[in-house]
């Protein structure tokens, strides 16, 4: 190589990283990329085993650099033979909203503005059934209230997911145990997903997530509960980091009434395979084919 040669070639090389620098400085700006290898990094389904562990470590230091503890991201795998679904007995269900604050502490979302994954809906109990008209921001001295029910909504992991039909750069799709998942790095916050969602359970960050020091859960997962950014979608996803190791999300081991249940519906013996086969189980919006895993019953 010539020194013209090379010199143009150095030159070349320059001008393109100081192009990348500032494609990424208003990107920066909103919190989404903070790296050249954040930017250029595959979708989830690409990514090698070495390259998912580069990522992880990467992800780390972001959490390190902008929380001050050093968390630990693991990418866990749908476990074979299990299909998870749920059950919420509404019999049962005092509308004490735990499984709300237990949800937001585990999955490290946003305290401020604070992002739920679950809405609890109070009803009236005279026979209807009438979600438009229900009350999600009651304030009661204490709970149950007589004549009304609860009814918690959250993501209903559908085996027909219209959430993942819409996403145009397929940064949402269903996993081997039932579970929709998000690639928060894939994310382009175009929203259609929420809008696709008939139950309302997709989230968006309009603002940079706060979530003080001492309330940060470092147990972390890369498709579940690690920091997400402004201008992506999130959602429940099962507790992903809990649930894909035998445990229950914590949703269900906060529930002081045990009106709660999960498990593995491929498990004839399992307490979820019980309650569809002896229980008279109900879906929201049957009628629009989204066939979802989250089941209601009462105790009649």
């Amino acid at each position: 190589m010539t020194r013209r040669s090379f010199l143009r070639t150095s030159t070349v090389l320059a001008t393109g990283a100081a192009a990348i620098a500032a494609g990424l400085a208003p990107l920066r700006k909103i919190g989404h990329y903070s790296s050249v290898e954040e930017f250029l990094q595959k979708q989830y389904k690409e990514l090698s085993p070495a390259e998912m562990k580069v990522v992880l470590t990467r992800i780390e230091g972001e959490v390190e650099r902008q929380y001050g503890i050093r968390p630990h991201v693991r990418d866990y795998k749908p476990m074979s033979g299990v299909q998870f679904v749920y059950a919420l007995n509404l019999s049962r269900c005092v509308g004490c909203r735990k499984c709300v604050h237990a949800c937001v502490a585990e999955n490290n979302q946003s305290r401020n503005p604070e992002i739920q994954y679950i809405r609890v809906v109070k009803l009236p109990n005279d026979g209807s059934f009438d979600l438009e008209s229900g009350d999600v921001n009651y304030t009661p001295k204490s709970v149950p209230e007589a004549g009304f029910f609860y009814m918690p909504i959250q993501c209903h992991q559908c085996h027909n997911p219209p959430c993942v039909t819409v996403c145009p750069v397929k940064a949402t799709w269903q996993e081997a145990d039932g579970i929709t998942v998000i690639d928060y790095n894939w994310c382009i916050g175009c929203r259609y997903c929420e809008a696709a969602c008939p139950y309302f359970a997709r989230r968006f960050n309009f603002a940079t997530p706060s979530i003080p020091k001492e309330q940060i859960n470092p147990k972390m997962s890369y498709l579940g509960n690690r920091p997400r950014y402004k201008g992506v979608m999130e959602k429940c996803h099962f507790c992903i980091q809990r649930t894909r190791e035998g445990r229950y999300p914590a949703c269900v081991e906060v529930c002081p009434t045990g009106s709660r249940k999960f498990g593995n519906i491929l498990d004839p013996d399992s307490e979820v395979s019980y309650i569809l086969k002896n229980k008279r189980v109900f879906v929201l919006k049957e009628e629009l084919g989204t066939h979802p895993r989250f089941f209601y019953y009462f105790d009649i």
